[in-house]
């Protein structure tokens, strides 16, 4: 039986089980089990929180808390892929809603989080366009210092990777721009390389990234781009 199919028939039988749906979800091991294996396969990098994107994800999150809907526990797209402090610290059953019921937290499966979110890629802080984008960085943490240092390193890292890229694909050493692209791709704060790629044709991105790193950009998303792992896919 598909995943899916037996996550629904659990579901179906949460109102029976005595212990009700958190007790249901511990007790369903091998679908948790499964389920880890395909967020592990949608998150960015190797394994990243889909939060925070620093930490290794180490368990699934139910998106909206078993305590506040445990009719969605087996609900497909109520699980994301976590780290511990992300989920255990931070989160925990928080999930704030605004006056119509409707979340606000940044959900990373279906919102695009540069509408609710500025990234200042040099400082690695992120400054809220959106009660959704203050809420997410307050329920998550995402202003710790540790995060805004990651980041802010990461957007470095990224520069000098990316013109590596670019003189690699200049000179056809297709094998190591292959490396280097699929090393960018499974990296910690895949965030700090989104938002270059999607600033990459902005008027003065070339002044700011530098005209190396914006035809390294350009390497890995036009129509003769480097095949670059999870990211591209």
């Amino acid at each position: 039986m598909e995943l899916t199919e037996r996550m629904a028939a659990r579901s179906g039988r949460i109102g029976t089980h005595r212990g009700g749906a958190r007790e249901s979800w511990r007790d369903a091991r091998t679908i948790r089990r499964d389920l880890a294996v395909h967020l592990i396969a949608m998150s960015a990098g190797l394994s990243r929180c889909m939060y925070c994107g620093d930490s290794e994800g180490t368990s699934i999150d139910h998106f909206q808390p078993i305590a506040l809907a445990p009719q969605r526990a087996f609900d497909w797209l109520n699980h994301l892929w976590a780290c511990a402090f992300c989920n255990s610290n931070q989160k925990r059953d928080l999930y704030p809603v605004d006056r119509q019921g409707q979340a606000l937290l940044i959900d990373p499966t279906t919102d695009e989080p540069a509408e609710h979110l500025q990234l200042v890629l040099a400082t690695g802080a992120y400054r809220p366009r959106t009660p959704k984008g203050r809420e997410t960085v307050r329920v998550f943490g995402l202003d710790r210092p540790v995060l805004e240092r990651g980041r802010a390193h990461a957007y470095v890292r990224c520069r000098s990777m990316l013109r590596d890229l670019a003189r690699l694909t200049a000179e056809r050493e297709a094998a190591e721009a292959r490396e280097v692209a699929q090393a960018l791709a499974v990296q910690p704060f895949a965030d700090v390389l989104y938002e270059m790629l999607r600033l990459r044709t902005a008027p003065r991105a070339a002044l700011v990234f530098g005209a190396e790193t914006v035809a390294g950009l350009d390497a890995l998303t036009g129509p003769h781009s480097v095949k670059w792992g999870p990211v591209n896919r």
